[in-house]
């Protein structure tokens, strides 16, 4: 089974790759009514709340696929609602902003809250994990790359530039440092090889007891309209909140999702 990848300089993807994200994420979003068979089969939800967060420069406009997904899987998806994402301007230094939103919605509900965070909002979904472990049900990540090298990624420099954050700065990592081992929730990191973004290898958690990797074919600017994520995601979510176990490559499963273990 894939493990979280060391802090070593491993490259950003290539400009290939980095070039051909738009038409492949448009693919993958006009491909979704082909896979309507495989997402009806999908586990059905017990209708706790899930937080969906949006990746870099991105609001909650972009993740409507995957929350209408999940609402009609019988989950209750709830926006973040912090504008778009520029890193500590949107959430806060300490994320407090976010820590804030995750609480109202856990103190509403009185449900423990699951975190499902595309790129860089999955790295502050684990953040918040961390930081309020009694109110999180369970974190997925798309794309997030949560170890290694900041600067692995073809965004990193508009990431400085938009968010005013260095990403060398003592503070981020420390954050960074933080965030890399698991939360203490189930926690499932769902990545890419063929991401153009950033570097896939920066994007597989540690699997222990409470944490896994699941591989999916695509793009990073497609994870979200994504049909093998967003089954992926329904089935990690349908995980009883006291009995959780690693994904399962059986049945339809097998000829989706590619085998674990290469990392």
């Amino acid at each position: 089974m894939a493990s979280a990848a060391p802090r070593t300089a491993v490259k950003p993807p290539s400009a290939l790759l980095a070039l051909t994200e738009l038409p492949r994420a448009l693919f993958e979003w006009s491909a979704l009514p082909w896979a309507a068979p495989m997402l009806a089969s999908a586990p059905r939800g017990d209708g706790h709340p899930v937080i969906v967060l949006p990746g870099f420069v991105t609001g909650d406009s972009s993740t409507g696929t995957l929350r209408g997904f999940l609402k009609r899987q019988g989950y209750a998806p709830h926006t973040w609602d912090l504008g778009r994402n520029l890193g500590p301007k949107a959430i806060g230094r300490q994320g407090e902003k976010l820590i804030a939103r995750v609480l109202a919605v856990f103190e509403q509900s009185g449900q423990k809250v699951s975190l499902v965070g595309w790129s860089l909002g999955g790295v502050m979904a684990r953040l918040v994990a961390k930081r309020i472990p009694h109110a999180i049900r369970q974190v997925i990540t798309l794309g997030s790359p949560f170890s290694g090298s900041p600067k692995a990624t073809n965004v990193w420099r508009a990431y400085e530039v938009l968010t005013g954050q260095k990403v060398d700065a003592e503070d981020t990592r420390a954050q960074l440092d933080e965030i890399s081992a698991p939360p203490p929730v189930p926690s499932t990191a769902i990545y890419s090889r063929s991401d153009g973004i950033v570097a896939w290898q920066n994007c597989c958690e540690e699997v222990g007891p409470t944490s896994d990797n699941i591989e999916v074919h695509g793009s990073h600017c497609g994870l979200g309209v994504n049909a093998s994520v967003l089954y992926a995601v329904a089935d990690r979510l349908a995980q009883p909140e006291d009995d959780w176990h690693p994904f399962e490559r059986t049945g339809i499963k097998a000829w989706v999702f590619p085998s674990a273990g290469h990392a």
